[in-house]
């Protein structure tokens, strides 16, 4: 069954119980057209506060890209490595406890840390949710978001006078996002001294052979960290305290903050994961002259990516599109934010909730022409419509949705 609590200030969370068992949530942190859409991960705990920052950072991710979605974000509670039967049952119960918002399509789930697409259609299945032939296919969401980041990060080590080749770097988490991100710096002639998993962390000043990480990775899962022997064990938490010139958090929520803050040595911070700076941190990193790239921009690749290949746009095109789009949008976003003395993640949160207000009102007031839009990509959805037909269109409307209006930046 689904227990919801309304939070004014901050949005709403729906508890997922059976019995006397807290299944896990959602949190919803705003509607457009009365949906929301965000991805659905497993993880041993978490807690509700946490969730409703990463929902909010849906918001904002959506936001800055223009697209037409409110922002969510939900948690099953439990771990992602334990049996595969005992997994897709605990998913099952899952969606049971929240079939009532899944039926009336007020959240749409979509792939996260530890879920798969696969696993999602099994979900609706057990609801008695028909997904249709478009819906859910397999998508790279952690390469796309690693895509994003190794982007981001190139920009801002350009606008500081750095390249990536040679910089030394470490990443938290080594899962989807950061094994990939760690690939594509490695071939960038990156020095990746240190990454973390659930297990721990491991450090090599002189760098790590990511390509046996990565191996290990996909063998042994968290525990590669233990299995590989040519490094150094440090604590998960001393890993961002490293003195490198870049830091990519890719796991957890608010690992830095204000007790640890001040003890940042990175140059620059470009975040995989949702929310990896507490708020209280920001000013404290600024004032230290760490150039912190915004996380929903940052990690923007997965929802970016996604969407464009459920449009049919080929894998190349959305690599370009990554690329660009980064390089479009830090720039002239840093300048602004110079500009209003702000910091960026101030500017780009102004930003994208100027750009979602106007999403939503026109969504909420919808034109002749984006009825048809909707309608036509419900055909297209179904597969009604070709995919050479809406890959030619595509390409045009992610870049009049990306781009922002001088009013954005003002």
């Amino acid at each position: 069954m689904c227990e919801t609590n309304l939070q004014c200030d901050t949005g709403m969370i729906v508890k997922a119980v059976a019995g006397q068992d807290m299944l896990g949530y959602v949190a919803i942190d705003s509607l457009v057209a009365g949906k929301c859409c965000g991805g659905l991960r497993m993880v041993p705990r978490i807690d509700e506060e946490e969730l409703l920052a990463i929902a909010g950072s849906m918001t904002l991710k959506y936001g800055l890209l223009g697209l037409p979605q409110g922002g969510a974000k939900a948690v099953v509670i439990g771990d992602p490595e334990q049996p595969e039967a005992d997994r897709q049952h605990q998913l099952e119960v899952f969606g049971e406890a929240i079939a009532p918002i899944l039926k009336q399509h007020i959240y749409v789930p979509c792939q996260d840390m530890g879920i798969n697409n696969r696993d999602i259609r099994q979900i609706l299945r057990h609801v008695g949710i028909r997904t249709k032939r478009r819906q859910l296919l397999d998508t790279p969401s952690g390469l796309y978001t690693a895509m994003s980041v190794r982007a981001c990060m190139a920009q801002a080590a350009n606008l500081t006078g750095r390249e990536l080749q040679g910089s030394s770097i470490a990443i938290e988490g080594f899962g989807k996002v950061g094994s990939a991100l760690a690939k594509m710096l490695h071939q960038d002639g990156a020095r990746i001294v240190a990454i973390s998993t659930s297990r721990g962390a491991i450090f090599a000043p002189d760098g790590l052979d990511v390509p046996r990480l990565v191996e290990l990775a996909c063998r042994v899962g968290s525990r590669a960290v233990e299995e590989y022997k040519q490094a150094e064990r440090i604590d998960s938490d001393a890993l961002l305290e490293l003195d490198v010139d870049i830091l990519s958090p890719c796991a957890r929520a608010f690992c830095i903050h204000a007790a640890n803050a001040d003890r940042i040595r990175a140059r620059i911070i470009c975040p995989g994961a949702n929310n990896p700076i507490d708020p209280n941190a920001h000013a404290l990193l600024e004032q230290l002259g760490v150039l912190v790239v915004p996380d929903f921009l940052a990690n923007c690749g997965g929802v970016l990516g996604g969407t464009m290949q459920f449009a049919s746009v080929s894998p190349k095109d959305i690599a370009d599109f990554i690329q660009r789009h980064a390089k479009q949008t830090l720039g002239p976003l840093l300048v602004s934010a110079k500009r209003s003395h702000m910091s960026a993640q101030q500017t780009a949160e102004r930003i994208a909730k100027r750009r979602h207000t106007r999403i939503r009102q026109s969504a909420e007031q919808p034109k002749p022409s984006r009825r048809f839009l909707h309608a036509a990509i419900e055909l297209y959805r179904q597969g009604l419509v070709p995919r050479p037909l809406v890959a030619s269109l595509a390409r045009s409307y992610f870049d009049r949705a990306v781009r922002f209006e001088p009013s954005d930046l003002a």
